[in-house]
C-alpha cells in the first residue's frame, strides 16, 4: 500500500502551528488530501494536541513570542510521545530574529523533517549559501551536497524544495522532479507542502525518507494536473483546481506520473 493510500485510510490528525496567511489554505489542503487538520496554538492545550497527533508541523511565517512558546511546548510534547515533528523555517536568514528563532527551535527540539528552500536550509545549517555564487541555486549537485550536510549536522530528514526537490537523511537521497512553476504564484503552497509532508509522516510507519519523497511527488503531480486544467485561467483558478487534485489524485495516477530518482552516498 502506498503512503498516499495509508493517509486516506488512517485520516491522521496533523497539528499545525502555522502563520496567519496560510492557516485556512493549509487546513483545506489537508482535508482534501484525506488528513485531519488541527490548527491550535493556545499554550494551555498544544501539548495535549501534539501528544495525540499523528504529526506536528511548526511554521514560523508570522512570528511572535506567544507563537514561539507554543511551538516549543508542542514540539517538546511531540518528542516525548515520539510524534514526527516538521519544521518549516519560513524566511530564516531574512532577519536576525527569524534566524535566532529557528536556531532556538532546532536546539530545543528534535526535528524529524526540516523543509525549506535552499537559502532557508543553508541558514539553519549554518552554511553561507550566498558565498557559493549568485547562481548557486542552479547547481543541483551543490544543493544535494548542502542538503546531505545539513541532514547529518541536524540529525533529521532535510527537504530542499525548488525546481527539483531534494530529500535526504545524509546517506539516502531522493530527487523529485514533479511540480509546476505556477505553485510559486499562490501564497502558502510551500507551507501546505510542509503540512502534507506531516500527514505522510504520520502514515509512514517510521520510514520518514520514503514517505517524504512520496509526499513531494504526490504534491507535484497534483500541481501538474491542476496546471493542465486551469493554469491558463490564472493562479486563482489553479488554486481551486489544485485543492481538487489533492483529493482526486489516486495511487494509480501517482505511480504513473511520479518522478523520483534514488541516490545512495
Amino acid at each position: 500500500m502506498t503512503y498516499l493510500a495509508k493517509v486516506r485510510e488512517m485520516n491522521p490528525l496533523v497539528h499545525n502551528i502555522t502563520n496567519i496567511v496560510v492557516a485556512n489554505f493549509s487546513a483545506n489542503g489537508l482535508l482534501a488530501l484525506g488528513a485531519s487538520p488541527f490548527m491550535a496554538d493556545a499554550h494551555e492545550e498544544v501539548a495535549d494536541i501534539a501528544a495525540m497527533a499523528g504529526a506536528v508541523v511548526l511554521n514560523i511565517g508570522t512570528l511572535n513570542d506567544y507563537a514561539i512558546q507554543a511551538m516549543i511546548l508542542a514540539g517538546q510534547a511531540a518528542n516525548r510521545h515520539k510524534v514526527p515533528l516538521v519544521l518549516d523555517p519560513v524566511g530564516a536568514g531574512a532577519t536576525a530574529y527569524r534566524s535566532d528563532v529557528t536556531q532556538k527551535l532546532v536546539n530545543s527540539l528534535q526535528i524529524s523533517v526540516l523543509r525549506g528552500n535552499v537559502a532557508e536550509v543553508a541558514n539553519v545549517a549554518g552554511e553561507s549559501w550566498a558565498s557559493k555564487g549568485v547562481d548557486a541555486g542552479e547547481g543541483e549537485g551543490d544543493i544535494v551536497a548542502l542538503a546531505q550536510k545539513a541532514a547529518l549536522k541536524l540529525g533529521c530528514i532535510v527537504i530542499i524544495t525548488g525546481k527539483d526537490d531534494v530529500i535526504t537523511d545524509g546517506t539516502r537521497t531522493r530527487i523529485v522532479s514533479n511540480g509546476h512553476s505556477i505553485l510559486t504564484k499562490v501564497t502558502g503552497t510551500g507551507c501546505l507542502l510542509s503540512a502534507v509532508t506531516g500527514a505522510f509522516l504520520a502514515a509512514s510507519g517510521g520510514d520518514w525518507l520514503e514517505a517524504s519523497a512520496e509526499a513531494l511527488s504526490f504534491y507535484g503531480v497534483a500541481a501538474e494536473i491542476a496546471a493542465e486544467a486551469a493554469a491558463h485561467q490564472g493562479p486563482g483558478s489553479f488554486q481551486t483546481e489544485f485543492l481538487n487534485q489533492l483529493a482526486l489524485v489516486t495511487p494509480v495516477v501517482l505511480a504513473e506520473r511520479s518522478r523520483i530518482q534514488q541516490r545512495e552516498s
